[in-house]
Parts: C-alpha cells; sequence; structure tokens
C-alpha cells in the first residue's frame, strides 16, 4: 500500500526545528510490574474533575495526573489519531473503489496511480521551498535526506487527491466520520509587560519564548513576520526571553532587547531583526554596533548593558517559561496552545482560526 503512515514521513517534517538539550533514552526494560498496584475500575469517560484515584483517603483527579505532562500526552493521542485516521481512510478507499464501475479488480495502489493521482510530480522546486520553509542547513543535505523528502512529498500531494477524490465520490452521500481528534493542551501564558507586536487587545494572542543565539528562533522570527502580515491587528505577538546557558550570548542580547524596549518598543524590534540577521555578532561591540544601526540612545544602552539592568527580568520570562513547560526555543503559546519549534506558517494559522473563526 502506497499510502504512507504520516507519522514515520512527518519525522522528516518535525525533525532541525528547536534549540534544546540533547535527552537521555528512558530506561523501561527494568520496571517493575505495577498492575497490582490498581484496583480494576469500570472503563469510563474522564473529563478534568473526573477522579481517577484515591490514595490514602485522597482523591487524585484526572487534571491533575496530567498536569506536567498535557504535552507528552497529546503527542502520543495525536499518533494514535493519526494511526486511525490514515487506516480510515484506506477502508473508505477500500470501500468506494469496491463500488466503482471502472474497477476491473485493480489493486488500491494501482487505483490510486490509474485514476485517482496520476498525474503527481515532485519538482526539484517543490523540494528547494520544503527546505527553505523548514531552514534546513545545507551540511544536513545528504542524498538520503533528500529522498525522504522528495518521498514525504510525494504522499502530500498524494493524500491530497485522495482527500478530493473521496469528497467527489461521496458529494452525494457525505461521509460521517465520529472520530474525536484530540485537543491541544491550553497553558496559562500572561503577556505581562513583554514587546509585543500586532493589536494590543486581539482575539488571538501568541507568546514566543525565544533565544537570539538559536538559529531556529530566527526562522521562527520570520514566522512570525509572515503571521503579523497575514493577521495584522487581529493578532498580539508577544516575545519572551527564554536564552538557553549553552548559548554564550544569549542572555546578554535578552538583556540588550529589553535595554531597547526601554527606550520604545519599536526601537526593540529593530534590534530584535539586527540581532536575529547577524547571530554571529552578538557580543557586547556587536550589540553597541547594533544599537547604533537601530537609533538607539546609545550610551544609555551602553549603562543598561554594563549594569544588568534587566538581567533578573530575563531570568524571570525563564522561570515563567519553566512553569509552563518550555524545553526548547522556538516555543510558541497560541491562545495558551503549545507549538514547539520553528514550524511553517501553516501550523500557527490552523491555530489562529480555530479561535478567531471557531465556527467556520
Amino acid at each position: 500500500m502506497k499510502i504512507i503512515n504520516l507519522i514515520s514521513v512527518l519525522l522528516i517534517a518535525t525533525a532541525l526545528t528547536a534549540c534544546n538539550k540533547s535527552n537521555s533514552e528512558l530506561k523501561t526494560s527494568d520496571s517493575p510490574d505495577t498492575d497490582s498496584i490498581y484496583q480494576k475500575s469500570v472503563a469510563k469517560d474522564v473529563s478534568a474533575e473526573n477522579i481517577v484515584a484515591i490514595v490514602g483517603g485522597r482523591e487524585i483527579t484526572y487534571k491533575e495526573m496530567l498536569t506536567g505532562i498535557e504535552t507528552e500526552v497529546y503527542e502520543l493521542e495525536k499518533k494514535a489519531y493519526d494511526l486511525k485516521s490514515d487506516r480510515l481512510q484506506l477502508l473508505m478507499l477500500e470501500i468506494l473503489i469496491a463500488k466503482d464501475e471502472k474497477n476491473k479488480d485493480l489493486g488500491i495502489d494501482q487505483y490510486i496511480e490509474k485514476f485517482i493521482a496520476s498525474d503527481i510530480e515532485v519538482s526539484e522546486s517543490d523540494i528547494e521551498t520544503f527546505i527553505k520553509k523548514r531552514g534546513i542547513a545545507k551540511h544536513n543535505l545528504t542524498d538520503d535526506l533528500n529522498e525522504k523528502i522528495k518521498e514525504f512529498l510525494f504522499f502530500e500531494k498524494q493524500k491530497k487527491e485522495i482527500d478530493k477524490w473521496i469528497a467527489k465520490s461521496t458529494k452525494d452521500d457525505p461521509v460521517k466520520v465520529f472520530l474525536t481528534k484530540p485537543g491541544k493542551p491550553r497553558f496559562n501564558v500572561s503577556s505581562g509587560e513583554s514587546p509585543y507586536m500586532g493589536g494590543k487587545d486581539a482575539k488571538v494572542t501568541i507568546v514566543e519564548y525565544s533565544d537570539f543565539q538559536c538559529p531556529f528562533c530566527k526562522r521562527g522570527a520570520a514566522v512570525m513576520e509572515e503571521v503579523k502580515k497575514k493577521y495584522g491587528d487581529k493578532v498580539k505577538i508577544v516575545f519572551k526571553n527564554f536564552p538557553l546557558h549553552f548559548h554564550k550570548h544569549a542572555h546578554q542580547a535578552a538583556q540588550a532587547g529589553m535595554c531597547a524596549n526601554e527606550q520604545s518598543m519599536d526601537k526593540f524590534w529593530k534590534l530584535h531583526d539586527l540581532m536575529f540577521a547577524d547571530q554571529q555578532g552578538l557580543n557586547i561591540e556587536g550589540l553597541i554596533e547594533k544599537a547604533e544601526k537601530a537609533d538607539l540612545d546609545v550610551e544609555e544602552f551602553k549603562v543598561c548593558l554594563e549594569t544588568k539592568r534587566y538581567a533578573e527580568a530575563v531570568d524571570k520570562d525563564m522561570e515563567e517559561g519553566a512553569r509552563a513547560r518550555v524545553r526548547s526555543t522556538p516555543t510558541f503559546f497560541v491562545n495558551g496552545k503549545v507549538l514547539s519549534g520553528a514550524h511553517a506558517l501553516e501550523a500557527f494559522v490552523e491555530l489562529i482560526e480555530e479561535d478567531l473563526n471557531p465556527e467556520g
């Protein structure tokens, strides 16, 4: 069956999207058998306030159980949903193809190739666009990766053609799907007094945790500019600092941004763009040079940096981010819904539209 398992190919799309520390492998082979700990209970739908256990007379709610692991649970549920959706689409195809009079004992792959997606091609331009959007560095582009990207794009196009064919084939008898898509968890992330662009009282707020020395954050910043162009004042984009300790100049650059913001928010964004444009020049000399280009009061800027006026403010951003389970940069919260890594514009559009046009 040529309909690819999207979970495996999406690894291509999501790889190399964030700055983070390497995680140690979890060793589970020696884990004790804990089945005896739990009493067997009748399966039932569980809401946030449902009791999932009682220990020593104390009740534990479903919400409390999920606290701290919301994102991990969502990712697992999403993978399970994607698997089920792929399997469901295959079953739909089998049923619809079997009913088609044109089918002369063709297998599903053959039918798709002949009648549904016969003209699919992946051009060099398609591959280049994908590489550019994902910001994949040239030194990472092996022949094997190029082939995987081409395969991914082929099956993306094929899936779209299959979706259109199913919709057309069921126009007079619409498909009814009862699978429930898992919802992204929402975190309570405050804008505070952080610099922002877009509408002050916009219906959708994106809080971005970023690191000026992280290459993926540079890509994330470019996507935020695309969001601004697309939505204008309908979306508020808030910048918060999350400098990673292994980026030598990141904390100082974060302080520099706050020093610029002290003079004006417009100057913050000017310096923000200049720092991301030249991530190799974030030492003190480079920051002062950029401050001049951003039309800052350079002497006041120097004093601000030398006295570390905003060091605690940067640390506070980091503490807030840690409480919201930020583990890598960039991390975005779209009305509280987390999106980790430097994703393409489409990923943000999907989450933004959910709240801008909930009925749509």
